[in-house]
This record gives structure tokens, sequence and C-alpha cells, in this order.
């Protein structure tokens, strides 16, 4: 195990369990009702909010995200860094997953449910725009979130830190191919500005803020960076719980007009959801890799850049789109189905660590 593990794994025996952590599933589903309920009673308010973005990325939104994961990376010591080479066939699981599966995964899935299981029931001329949407949503790896999901299966901070700087690297040169690929399309206009912004917004100055509270505090004393961080603990999770509102009330509106089609266009998102975790997981687990890296490399193998999704999707289609439409499922859907994805990792992780062992035998 690395000392990055085994530091996870310490701070994991020793945390208590928080009132909030204890009913995170309540709290979820409390927060998405809470959601629908403001954007209809106060719209303007939410609407106003919705209109507070640089690039298609929404400000308030990143600024949760921020509280979320600033602490997770002010725990990352860059001085271990060399220590990720050892995770290599976690990488590679990812990678394989991310880029030969997925997207190829939630073609054949938009097929079979959007034009084949449902289309009677949905709109004719939208069919092959949702479609769109859906690879859309399965070519961009998600690059914010799955810090958070990370820490919640008390992955590796550096592992994670790497995969996803290296998924942002390979996105910049295979989304528009990938996309065009399988979409038949001769050209596809990326939303650069998103892509760049969203890794700048969401990788570098985050690191940076991290990076230089974290050696500021440990000049000081260890006990008062501890003291720092068990204060920001909470925080954390309230900006979860906050980004669902908010997400539900930008996007409560859709849901109440299109309830079926959204529900609809939810299967092939949960089932790739599923099925690519799950994949990356047994990958790992049947080549021998720590659960402290296979559980992250599951996630990310699984999450979505809807960000960057949904202004492709606009910029390609249109904002009153079927493809726009698909890329906002994928954004409502996101934080309930990797909480459970979350729960299933941490649950299975004695049954993970048996197989592990024998496969080393």
């Amino acid at each position: 195990m690395s000392a990055q593990c085994e530091v996870a794994a310490k701070t994991a025996a020793g945390a208590q369990m928080s009132f909030f952590e204890r009913w995170l599933t309540l709290w979820v589903f409390f927060c998405i009702a809470v959601g629908i309920a403001l954007g209809q009673w106060l719209p303007g308010v939410f609407h106003a909010l919705g209109t507070w973005e640089a690039a298609k990325v929404n400000l308030p939104v990143g600024i949760l995200i921020w509280v979320m994961i600033i602490p997770m990376l002010m725990k990352i010591d860059f001085g271990a860094l060399h220590q990720v080479k050892e995770h290599w066939r976690g990488i590679g699981v990812t990678l394989f997953v991310n880029w030969a599966v997925k997207p190829f995964s939630m073609a054949l899935l938009g097929w079979i449910f959007v034009r084949q299981v449902f289309a009677p029931y949905l709109p004719t001329d939208q069919l092959d725009s949702y479609v769109a949407g859906l690879v859309l949503l399965a070519a961009a790896p998600c690059t914010a979130m799955v810090f958070v999901w990370s820490q919640l299966t008390k992955g590796d901070p550096l592992f994670t830190l790497s995969q996803v700087a290296l998924n942002d690297i390979i996105m910049i040169f295979a989304f528009a191919p990938l996309v065009a690929l399988l979409l038949g399309l001769s050209a596809i206009t990326v939303p650069w500005d998103t892509l760049f912004l969203s890794v700048l917004m969401y990788i570098v100055i985050p690191v940076m803020i991290a990076q230089l509270w974290r050696r500021s505090l440990l000049t000081k004393e260890q006990g008062s960076f501890d003291r720092v961080l068990k204060r920001l603990h909470p925080s954390g999770l309230s900006a979860l719980l906050a980004t669902l509102v908010l997400l539900f009330a930008f996007q409560g509106e859709a849901i109440l007009k299109q309830p079926w089609v959204i529900l609809m266009l939810a299967v092939p998102i949960l089932i790739q959801v599923f099925f690519n975790s799950s994949l990356a997981y047994l990958l790992n687990r049947r080549l021998g890799v720590a659960h402290c890296v296979a559980g992250p490399s599951a996630l990310i193998g699984a999450s979505n850049f809807f960000e960057l999704a949904v202004a492709a999707a606009i910029s390609l289609f249109g904002f009153e789109s079927g493809a726009a439409l698909a890329t906002v499922v994928g954004v409502l859907i996101e934080v309930p189905v990797m909480l459970a994805v979350v729960k299933v990792v941490n649950n299975s992780k004695d049954w993970y660590e048996a197989g592990r062992e024998q496969s080393h035998v």
C-alpha cells in the first residue's frame, strides 16, 4: 500500500461520521425536492444566478465546487508525486474505460433506447439529437467533481489529480475527432473557451490556492494544518448539497415540463454509469490494484464533464435541442448516481481486497 493510501486509511479509521454523512442519501433527495420547488417559487432569482456564467461555466456552481475540492487538494503532498508511477495499472484501466469503452458504449445504448425501445414515445424529429447529446456527455470525462467522489471513497488524492490532469490533456486532442466519428459529422465545433476555462477554474487555480494555503499552515505547525482541515470538512458536504439545490432549481422547469422524456433519457445514462464504473472496478481488482486507486478509477471512468457536454450541445444543435436536454439530464443525475456508486465501492471494500489478494497468488 502506498503512503497516500495509508494516510487515507488512517484518516478514515479515525474519522467520526457526522449526522449529515450518516443520512446523506436522505439529504440528497431533500435537496433535489427543495431545488425544484425553489426554482418554481423564485424563478427570477435562479434565472439571474443561472446567467452568472463565463464560457457556459456557471460561476456560483464553480465557487461551490471550489469549497468542495480545495480542502481535498490541501491534503496532497506534491513531494510524493513520484509515487503515482506505482499506480500505472489503475491509470491504464481508467484511460481504457474513458476513451476506448465509454463513448462507444453510450453510442450503442443511445441507439438501443432512443432509436429503438423509447422511439415511439419520444419526438421523432429529436431522436438523432438525443443520441448526439448522450454521446457528447460520454466523450468528456469528469474534471472537478471527481475529487469529491475520490474523497468519499478514501481514494489516493495524488492518483486522482494525476488521472484528471491526464484526461484533460487527452480531451484537448481527442474530444472533437471522437465525437465526429461517433456522430458521423464532418466537423465538430469544440467550445474551447469552456474547456480551457474549466481546466483553469477546476484544476489550476484551486491546486495553487490549496498548495499555498497548505504550505502556509505547515510552516506554523502540523496541529494548525489539522485544525483547519477539520473545520473545513463540514463545508465541503454543505457545498455539495447546495450545488444540488442550484442545479435542480436551474432545471426544475424542464423537469416538470418533460418528466417522461427526462426519465427515458436517464435510462441509458444510468446503465452507462454503472456499466463503466463496474468494468473499471473489476479490471482493477483483477490486476491487483489497491482499493484506494480502484475507487477513484471506477468513479473517473463513469462520471462526465457536463459543462463541456452542455456547451458543445448548445453550440452544435441549439439551446432548445434534444441534444442540449440530454446533456442536462446528465447534469441532473450526476450527483445522486455517483453517490450510489460511491456507496457500492465503499461497501464492497472487503470483497474487493479478498479478490485482489487472490490475484497476487
